[in-house]
């Protein structure tokens, strides 16, 4: 009882617990999904949503949320592959400068919100609600329809296996960074400015340079999230990010950070992400299993959002019992 309540106590512990449930169910209906080369692809296919995760942890912890990183992520996406060109090998410079160009247009696009919010002083849901068709707009601009291509080389960079595969170095390298990050003057600021604004300002912190840099950093974050996307998939798609915005906020919930601000953290929210991709495969194996029509994959999905986001709630009743 002790260690359940140690567990408890955590503020990941709800990501863990849907985590553990969603491997132990998968496992019952799905072995093959940890053989070593199925686990690999689906840890490609899950690292765009840690990233963006992540992105949006960094938002919360300032006191904002971003409500168009599914966009921003589709508006770096499609500029990547326009400046990619048509070849298959377009050379270095056009390689290198297409991914440089899709980070730069990410951490732009979140900048622009952070002002917005920052500088604006507008309500930090309604600014990136609205920006959001900004940037879906831009993006149909851009790509109107599906197509265009991805570089071999760039293919081949996210589906390279060295010991293990890159997706978990990529999260591994997220989790050191994010250890040095605690360690810095702008981390404390963050969740200083998250916590309490006002205490923040009276101690000398400029509360709009730190959300500023917030959702900066979330913009450049979603434009990695993008280029994993882009590699994995080897085309573009105008419409591509949109469902990864809810499944961000979700997932930042689930890992614990508070929508509040100022407490929280990554490692919640990357459990989060994961614990929400084995959710889905669960909800898409019910389904399957007990031959149930595809239309109640909607409902089922949209039921287990729901229950995600008011899970933190109830976890909070069941720690205040005796």
């Amino acid at each position: 009882m002790t260690l359940l309540r140690r567990l408890l106590a955590q503020p990941y512990a709800l990501a863990l617990i849907l985590l553990i449930l969603g491997l132990v169910v998968t496992a019952l209906f799905q072995p093959a999904f940890f053989t070593p080369r199925t686990f690999a692809n689906n840890l490609r296919t899950y690292l765009p949503l840690i990233l963006l995760a992540v992105g949006q942890t960094v938002v919360v912890l300032g006191g904002g949320i971003d409500l168009s990183l599914g966009a921003i992520l589709t508006l770096s996406s499609v500029v990547m592959v326009q400046a990619f060109g048509m070849e298959a090998d377009p050379g270095p410079l056009r390689t290198f400068g297409g991914v440089a160009l899709g980070l730069l247009v990410g951490t732009l696009a979140g900048a622009v919100n952070g002002f917005c919010v920052a500088y604006l002083r507008l309500q930090p849901i309604i600014a990136t609600f609205a920006t959001s068709f900004i940037w879906g707009g831009l993006a149909l601009w851009v790509l109107p329809q599906p197509g265009g291509n991805v570089p071999t080389v760039l293919q081949d960079f996210v589906r390279a296996y060295f010991l293990m595969p890159f997706s978990l170095w990529a999260v591994l390298a997220i989790l050191l960074a994010w250890a040095w990050f605690l360690g810095t003057r702008w981390a404390r600021a963050l969740y200083a400015v998250g916590g309490n604004p006002q205490a923040a300002f009276t101690s000398g912190l400029s509360v709009e340079r730190t959300r500023l840099g917030a959702y900066a950093a979330a913009g450049l974050l979603t434009g990695l999230g993008a280029f994993f996307l882009t590699a994995d998939i080897a085309t573009g798609d105008p419409l591509i990010g949109g469902p990864l915005t809810l499944a961000s906020v979700v997932a930042v919930v689930i890992g614990g950070t508070r929508l509040s601000g100022g407490a929280g953290g990554i490692v919640g929210s990357i459990l989060g992400a994961v614990a929400y991709y084995l959710l889905k495969n669960v909800v898409a194996l019910s389904v399957f299993n007990f031959n149930l029509s595809p239309q109640w994959q909607t409902l089922i999905d949209g039921t287990v959002i729901v229950l995600a986001l008011a899970a933190p709630g109830l976890l909070r009743l069941v720690r205040r019992q005796p």
